[in-house]
């Protein structure tokens, strides 16, 4: 385990120590010694009234069921010097419940106390200064009325230091700053602080840990206004007890739930428990009211030790069980909060043992725990800090194994699709061979051999034999057209195509016309597609010619969404009447439609003929 843990602890205490001796730090006249007397008059005692000689700092605890503490007189005498010239000053460290200030016989301050409209509870130190006229060369007699807190727990009245105002401002101001200062400034961290983490908490909820910093700091920013609302209505009084008990248990109850969070202990008991002890302290005061507040304060605070203790046990078991310098933070700051809190209570309650083991210290109250609650906190966000460059570092991981496994798998990709483009360029070529075989095999090669058989039968004469040797031609072309390996362009195969009939109609005396409807971006036509489109359009065409009698014959073809629709329209007396010849022509025009998916539809009436193909067009790979 690293040292910087195990030197976490000393160096905090030292830190509160040395803020300590800083507010003791002073040379001026401090008296051990005054004289008291218990009297409700707000003007100075008469000469010969009963003082009685006390000890400072001086606590006169209410006893239980005792009527309410009345204001007291303290009288201090103390020797006039060059030091306590103009300027000069009397400095108290703290006046709770307020009071007025007479020197010499005249009175020359005062700090309001409570009403009956409003509540006053002054933890800021007071600095007065005395005027020149009022402080005497010899003896000078010093008189404080001093009034009971507000929460009628006792009379309690410091130690008074006397001296030039310099030196006794230096320690006024480092007291107001430790004492008031630096709870409003937590007071607004922790707020700001709060809202950021529960934000994230709110956006996160899986993310327990920020939610409980989120709370814990939110409840000891309220919790620490106790040392910034010094003034407070009667009548909100109880509900401002009220909040400030919730957020004092609310802050324990949290810091135990992180605590257990982190050690990864979930009990349920345990954790009801809590919250049944957390509420029990403002409930008791809801229900008692105000006048048990001091009972159940100290009994409901005391018993909130027991629970700190506890949650430094949980996180020394879980540094033990983890043996990290991370995991080590919590506890020290755990101690260090623990130990300010027990301080505190026993200065706030004023047990008799911290007197006994310091016995200048108590009087002083130098309240510990809101500076040792505030190491908690930063505690609590340091590791909360490292969870979370804990989570960036893994997601880095994380992302960094991604990419890379990304990387491996489109690399395996590329070479699967180069493997497969290449499959799929040889069963293209495959196909393409195939198709032109079988193309070559039913229309070229069937028309040769079957010229061939009748010739060798002596059935064909040399007019019969031109014409066949002329049909195989133009099937040839059609087929070196349509399957010409170049851009699937169907308007050119169909315009090389017409170019070749227009000859032909001309001399069977048939005036052609036609329309190509194609966009200039159309997706290309299969070559397959293209062979069998013209070769309808061939069968079509020479049934014109050779049994239609027809004088025009018009071709449509256009193209629009993925639909190709050829028309051939002639105004002839229909189809011929030789039924063998004109059945093989049409069975083979609808075998081709079929074949490409499409539908043929025929009309045949006077008006003459209209053949219409209908193929629906699939994408095309080069």
């Amino acid at each position: 385990m690293s040292r910087r843990p195990r030197a976490t602890f000393p160096l905090l205490v030292l830190l509160l120590l040395l803020m300590a001796s800083t507010l003791l730090a002073a040379r001026a006249e401090t008296p051990y010694v005054a004289e008291k007397l218990t009297s409700p008059s707000a003007v100075p005692p008469p000469e010969g009234a009963p003082w009685q000689a006390v000890s400072l700092p001086d606590f006169a605890r209410r006893a239980p069921g005792a009527a309410r503490s009345m204001p007291s007189w303290f009288r201090i005498r103390f020797d006039g010097s060059a030091d306590l010239q103009e300027p000069a000053a009397i400095y108290r460290p703290y006046l709770y419940g307020g009071g007025d200030f007479w020197l010499n016989g005249v009175h020359v301050a005062t700090v309001p106390g409570s009403t009956d409209r409003l509540r006053v509870r002054w933890e800021r130190p007071h600095l007065l200064q005395l005027p020149a006229s009022a402080v005497r060369a010899g003896r000078n007699e010093l008189l404080v009325r001093a009034l009971p807190t507000i929460d009628d727990n006792g009379l309690r009245f410091p130690r008074v230091m006397l001296g030039p105002l310099a030196e006794l401002d230096g320690v006024h101001d480092r007291r107001m700053f430790w004492a008031r200062t630096a709870p409003q400034a937590t007071v607004v961290a922790c707020l700001i602080a709060s809202l950021f983490v529960l934000f994230i908490w709110w956006r996160r909820p899986g993310e327990v840990l920020y939610g409980l910093f989120g709370l814990a700091t939110a409840f000891w920013g309220i919790r620490t206004l106790t040392f910034v609302i010094e003034e407070v209505p009667v009548d909100r009084w109880q509900a401002w007890r009220l909040v400030y008990l919730f957020a004092t248990g609310g802050f324990v109850v949290v810091m135990a739930f992180f605590a257990l969070r982190i050690a990864v202990l979930r009990q349920r008991w345990l954790e009801r428990g809590l919250l049944l002890y957390w509420i029990a302290g403002p409930l008791a005061l809801l229900l008692l009211g105000a006048g048990e507040e001091n009972a159940i304060n100290r009994l409901w605070t005391g018993g909130l030790i027991p629970v700190g203790i506890g949650i430094v046990a949980v996180s020394f078991w879980t540094v033990w069980r983890q043996r990290t310098w991370a995991s080590a933070v919590m506890p020290a700051a755990l101690c260090v909060a623990v130990l300010a809190g027990v301080h505190d209570y026993l200065i706030s309650w004023n047990i008799g043992s911290l007197w006994r083991w310091m016995p200048d210290w108590p009087g002083q109250r130098l309240f510990l725990l809101h500076h040792g609650a505030n190491l908690l906190l930063l505690a609590m966000g340091v590791l909360l800090s490292l969870r979370f460059i804990r989570a960036l570092e893994s997601l880095e991981q994380l992302n960094e194994s991604l990419e890379s496994r990304v990387a491996d798998r489109e690399r395996s990709l590329a070479e699967n699709f180069t493997r497969m483009a290449a499959l799929e360029r040889q069963n293209a070529a495959s196909s393409e061979r195939q198709q032109i075989m079988r193309e070559i095999h039913d229309g070229l090669g069937s028309r040769l051999f079957t010229a061939l058989s009748r010739v060798e039968r002596g059935d064909m004469d040399d007019a019969q034999i031109a014409e066949a040797l002329r049909a195989c031609i133009a099937d040839m072309r059609l087929a070196l057209d349509a399957l010409a390996p170049d851009d699937h362009d169907l308007r050119t195969a169909f315009g090389d195509f017409l170019f070749r009939w227009q000859t032909e109609l001309d001399t069977a005396g048939v005036h052609p016309a036609w329309t190509i409807d194609m966009p200039e971006d159309a997706p290309g036509v299969a070559p397959h597609t293209t062979l069998q489109i013209l070769r309808v359009a061939q069968e079509a065409l020479t049934n014109v010619v050779k049994h239609a009698r027809a004088g025009q014959v018009h071709l449509r073809l256009r193209q629009r969404d993925g639909t190709l629709r050829l028309e051939i329209e002639d105004d002839g007396s229909g189809f011929a009447p030789e039924p063998r010849r004109d059945g093989r022509g049409l069975l083979n025009m609808r075998a081709r439609a079929h074949q490409l998916g499409g539908q043929l539809e025929i009309r045949n009436d006077t008006r003459g003929t209209c053949i219409r193909l209908t193929v629906p067009l699939a994408p095309t790979t080069s």
